[in-house]
């Protein structure tokens, strides 16, 4: 199922899809519904009030939204995710990363709006980039957003997808770049250089996160970490060997969901990840290529949350 028009901007019609499918379907009160889309209680019920007069309310919500809606459901429930959003595909540009973006950057907004300082934790990678150029311009320098990863490559280079930057000139929060490699040499220079001052600050942010938000990946010859030069097409084939079928932030796990003990572990350099889904964690990803990667990060609870595509929902729910 898809939306008849382009699904790169959010719109009312949208929000009123969402309100009443939320009112007349979930049965939520006009409180409930407003605290989850963010709005007034007035705004709310004009929401379901729009999802009346524009017709979409009938025995089911007559918009693609409200089957995106039900799927999310589906997955919070399967998966016992604390947050599941399911966004329209577009069949002519299945790896397309802008409902999703916008989507996570509707979830990010909701915390920046809040008064008390907040930690948001970010990943690296191309739907994050893509998450962070939809955020609107805010000032929240109450704020602080920290990365979870290294920005840099082996040999120094800046990586091109760092995150961190780009969404604290957009919010004007306080920031914290990780100032290491993605990966080091090996265990005696990664104790080394976490227990550097700044970057045991940058680990300690990590852990006390209110929000972190991560990309996931594939791994083997077209995977993120070897596409970005982290890995060799070899290795990541090697990794596959040994059980290996996704990353966050680099950690590698298996079908299950648990990191692997290997060699490339041993030298990631990137903040822990809370095996026990005791801070909410958001994972952003979609596209088949990433399906058994997806479904292992959700079924060990690496994730606590997910925004993806209905095709990749789909998918998932079928396995």
């Amino acid at each position: 199922m898809t939306l008849p028009r382009s699904a790169t901007e959010p719109t009312r019609l949208d929000d009123a899809a969402r309100a009443g499918w939320l009112y007349y379907v979930a049965g939520h009160t006009q409180d409930e519904i407003a605290r989850t889309l963010g709005v007034s209680r007035q705004s709310a019920q004009r929401l379901v009030a729009m999802a009346v007069s524009e017709r979409l309310v009938k025995v089911r919500i007559d918009h693609p939204i409200g089957h995106c809606m039900d799927l999310g459901r589906r997955l919070r429930e399967h998966f016992g995710l604390a947050l599941a959003e399911v966004v329209p595909s577009d069949p002519d540009a299945p790896e397309l990363l802008t409902g999703v973006a916008i989507a996570t950057a509707a979830e990010l907004e909701r915390l920046l709006r809040e008064d008390e300082p907040r930690i948001i934790a970010l990943g690296t990678g191309r739907a994050l980039k893509a998450t962070v150029e939809q955020l609107s311009r805010m000032s929240c320098p109450q704020h602080s957003v920290v990365s979870r990863l290294g920005n840099m490559m082996s040999d120094g280079e800046a990586t091109p997808y760092n995150a961190v930057i780009r969404m604290a000139d957009r919010v004007g929060a306080r920031h914290y770049p990780f100032p290491l490699p993605v990966l080091v040499e090996d265990r005696a220079e990664l104790r080394q250089l976490h227990a550097l001052g700044p970057v045991r600050n940058t680990l300690a942010l990590c852990a006390e996160a209110d929000l972190t938000v991560v990309g996931i990946g594939q791994i083997g010859a077209h995977a993120p970490l070897v596409l970005d030069g982290f890995l060799t097409a070899a290795e990541a084939e090697a990794l596959v060997a040994r059980g290996a079928t996704g990353e966050i932030t680099s950690w590698v796990y298996d079908r299950a969901g648990r990191l692997l003990d290997c060699a490339h572990n041993e030298r990631v350099a990137s903040a822990a990840l809370d095996c026990q889904g005791t801070r909410p964690m958001i994972a952003v990803a979609l596209g088949a290529a990433k399906v058994a990667a997806i479904h292992a990060a959700v079924t060990g609870g690496l994730v606590t949350g997910l925004v993806t595509d209905e095709a990749t929902a789909e998918r998932l729910l079928a396995r």
